[in-house]
């Protein structure tokens, strides 16, 4: 209450201008900005190929996803903001969400993990992360503590869930929300993944939630062969196999060049996948 927060610590000082935004966008939905971004699978698709036969190491488009989110945010600490009540606070760590499938059925059901990391994991210490995740959560016996606590506040009649979301969100907005909800709160975390590739989609737009602290949401969409510049000098087109991914961010959180030059530095990190080999030393603060 009062600006003080389990997950995140207030930031006192901000550009005038950036203070005023959450006043005129109060929710993230009036604040989300769009982006498109395609991707050259050749860099991911050379890297996992030789992970494979060099060490046997079985790498996949969302370990690489990621694993280069993770150095994003790492090193381009004010994505890793939100606003909440009109306050701006820096997040205590990096947590990433992702939705996934019991089974490729229409019937089975869904889950989301969270995934918690300090900045400084390699390819391989990210990989091992999300395989353990997914190995617990994609059966159809398996329950985490999402999905319990979703099935507890949904036992009662309609209109209770309406008041106790109510009242969630409310003492969300005042910094009152126990902290043991925000730890299973799929929504109070830095970053959503949704790998629409995986159910053979095209990348979306999705929105980022009001409820939660979510700033930034990445869509995988299926890749696709598609022609490119090759040599900007002879202007040469050529045939690339190409994966899209839809960006969607609460442009409250810091000024465009900063967002602009972090989602280019996210694609350079998608596309030469062995810089993410080495663990990084330290992290860049947010500083205040």
């Amino acid at each position: 209450m009062f600006g003080f927060r389990s997950d995140g610590k207030k930031i006192k000082t901000m550009d005038p201008f950036m203070k005023l935004t959450p006043h005129i966008m109060w929710d993230r939905n009036d604040a989300q900005v769009m982006s498109l971004y395609e991707i050259n699978c050749k860099g991911m698709d050379d890297y996992i190929f030789a992970k494979r036969h060099e060490n046997n190491i079985r790498l996949n488009y969302m370990h690489i996803v990621v694993a280069a989110t993770v150095r994003l945010l790492a090193l381009r600490p004010r994505l890793n903001r939100f606003v909440m009540n009109g306050r701006f606070f820096r997040r205590n760590n990096i947590q990433i969400s992702i939705a996934v499938k019991k089974a490729l059925l229409d019937t089975a059901e869904e889950t989301t993990i969270k995934l918690t990391f300090d900045g400084k994991e390699n390819i391989y210490e990210v990989k091992d992360i999300i395989d353990k995740a997914v190995a617990e959560n994609a059966t159809t016996q398996a329950y985490n503590n999402t999905d319990k606590t979703a099935k507890f506040l949904t036992r009662v009649p309609n209109f209770l869930i309406k008041l106790m979301v109510g009242f969630l969100k409310w003492m969300d907005k005042h910094g009152i929300l126990p902290k043991a909800l925000i730890n299973v709160s799929p929504f109070h975390t830095s970053v959503f993944i949704t790998n629409m590739k995986s159910i053979k989609m095209d990348y979306v737009y999705h929105h980022i939630y009001n409820f939660g602290t979510t700033s930034l949401f990445v869509s995988m969409g299926k890749e696709k062969y598609q022609p490119i510049v090759v040599d900007a000098e002879t202007e040469k087109i050529g045939i690339a196999k190409i994966m899209k991914a839809g960006l969607v961010i609460d442009e409250r959180i810091t000024d465009g060049l900063y967002n602009s030059n972090s989602l280019k530095f996210f694609k350079r990190l998608m596309e030469n996948p062995e810089s993410l080999e080495n663990r990084l030393e330290e992290l860049v603060p947010d500083i205040d």
